[in-house]
């Protein structure tokens, strides 16, 4: 928070301006849940993909997590590392940090984005281009579809690969023709097409503008910051702890 005085007929008031959007500071298990969602509002998403539903009262993160399964480090792991308190994972963190817990947050990401956002922005898509030409309505859904095959085949080879591998590996099982540096390698940027769309609305959409479209651009601009903090925990928190569970199980 910073201070600057405003004047008023000659008068010198001191006001203070909020520089900050989200609280910042790591989170404990001691502190409310209710808290870490009014601080940075977008956690709710998080709470969301670990199963926890909102109604937690006063109870603080620890409290919540164990009524609900949750492994409170791994959950205080990704929350820490989404508001860049936590800046990768280090040994303690591939350590302690439970891979079942991180998956089933991955997982539950992934239909999330499949299930629910993605078709929630082509309803939404639909309606603004109603009025448009149709050839140009036409190439914005041609390519917003182009996009979600994308989307699809990335969390695909993940659900269908990266995670039936990982799940062997805690099983104490090593598969010879597959190691997550596979992953690691090939795992790129899957928002690009969606910043590409975006662009395309704002700079040609030939349309008159409306609060729908307004509405669409919001979502994709929200969307593409979701996809790129998903990303982060893949390659930085995910990843490494597999690598370093790998290193472990074969030595």
């Amino acid at each position: 928070m910073e201070q600057k005085d405003v004047s008023l007929s000659g008068k010198r008031f001191p006001i203070q301006l909020d520089i900050a959007m989200y609280k910042k500071g790591l989170y404990k298990e001691t502190d409310k849940m209710s808290d870490l969602i009014c601080g940075n509002y977008p956690m709710v998403l998080v709470t969301s993909r670990f199963g926890i539903k909102l109604g937690f009262g006063e109870k603080n993160i620890g409290e919540v997590c164990r009524q609900n399964g949750v492994d409170a480090f791994t959950f205080l792991t990704v929350v820490n590392f989404l508001t860049e308190e936590i800046q990768s994972a280090t040994e303690m963190i591939c350590e302690r940090i439970s891979v079942d817990t991180l998956m089933s947050y991955l997982h539950n990401a992934h239909n999330y984005f499949l299930d629910f956002r993605l078709p929630h922005i082509r309803e939404k898509l639909n309606e603004a281009t109603s009025t448009c030409q149709p050839e140009v309505a036409v190439a914005i859904h041609d390519f917003f579809e182009q996009y979600v095959q994308e989307i699809h085949k990335h969390m695909t080879y993940e659900e269908r690969t990266v995670f039936p591998y990982v799940r062997n590996l805690l099983d104490g099982k090593v598969m010879k023709n597959y190691q997550i540096s596979i992953f690691k390698k090939r795992h790129e940027q899957i928002d690009k097409k969606l910043s590409d769309l975006k662009n395309i609305l704002i700079k040609y959409y030939p349309g008159s503008g409306s609060y729908m479209l307004n509405s669409v651009l919001f979502d994709l601009f929200t969307t593409e910051e979701d996809l790129i903090s998903h990303t982060r925990v893949e390659n930085e928190l995910f990843t490494p702890v597999i690598l370093s569970y790998e290193k472990r199980l074969l030595m």
